[in-house]
């Protein structure tokens, strides 16, 4: 894999260095989102994303949570692309043990209710217990099911979740680097309360076209700038990293 930016440290990459691109800087908590998206900003085939991945995306995609403390994704993601729990091989296994983390990232969901059915596989078929960052307006017959299934749920919010909030209490939980999934309105919710610190961007060579989204959707955003931190090229791939500027990282 060969970098292009920053110039001064174009070359190619090993495995350490791609370790070091994407794993987390010593912070409190540091939110890293993560999207593939064809090169006419498709963010899914027929409503799956895996249809854009490609061999160098999964190269690189996975370290993002392989390296942190805890995912987070949207219940409808969750739902759609079907998650599990996480379940690291024995090289994954002994990755996150060379970079003192725990064995097992937890997967947190965000829902305000009705989106995430009472028993799930992503709260079912887990190594470590699910958590559910909800709000007040959730059914409490569905919080409580949640909970049966064996998630640990918390109340951030009344109407819809805190997602200041929800940060601070992964944070407050030690799960501070955070590889988020999305999908695009959990990302644009996430924008607009400021709490995203990088974005992970694949590029994937394919045009499609139709009427699939963008990575963010939601209400209108002030334009954010971004400043990319390096780029990476590999049979016609491009995988960026930008980090936001906005006030609260």
């Amino acid at each position: 894999m060969h970098r292009i930016w920053p110039p001064e440290a174009a070359g190619e990459v090993d495995q350490h260095e791609l370790e070091r691109l994407y794993g987390y800087p010593d912070r409190e908590k540091w939110v890293a989102v993560n999207f593939v998206s064809s090169a006419d900003g498709a963010v899914h085939i027929s409503g799956r994303s895996r249809g854009l991945s490609n061999p160098v995306d999964r190269q690189v995609y996975p370290l993002g949570s392989n390296l942190a403390d805890v995912v987070l994704v949207g219940s409808s993601t969750a739902i759609t692309e079907e998650f599990t729990g996480v379940k690291p091989s024995a090289e994954v296994a002994e990755l996150r043990a060379r970079h003192g983390l725990a064995p097992v990232p937890p997967i947190a969901i965000v829902t305000s209710g009705q989106s995430l059915p009472p028993a799930p596989p992503v709260l079912t078929d887990v190594l470590t217990p699910t958590i559910v960052l909800t709000c007040s307006a959730a059914p409490a017959e569905r919080r409580r099911a949640w909970a049966e299934a064996g998630a640990e749920v918390e109340l951030l919010g009344d109407g819809e979740v805190d997602l200041v909030g929800a940060v601070d209490a992964l944070a407050a939980r030690g799960l501070g680097r955070i590889h988020c999934d999305g999908g695009p309105e959990l990302f644009g919710a996430m924008l607009r309360a400021g709490v995203v610190d990088e974005l992970r961007l694949t590029l994937s060579p394919l045009l499609v076209s139709g009427t699939a989204g963008r990575i963010a959707s939601g209400m209108h955003l002030e334009p954010e700038r971004l400043h990319l931190a390096s780029a990476l090229a590999e049979d016609d791939t491009l995988l960026l990293r930008y980090l936001l500027t906005n006030p609260a990282s």
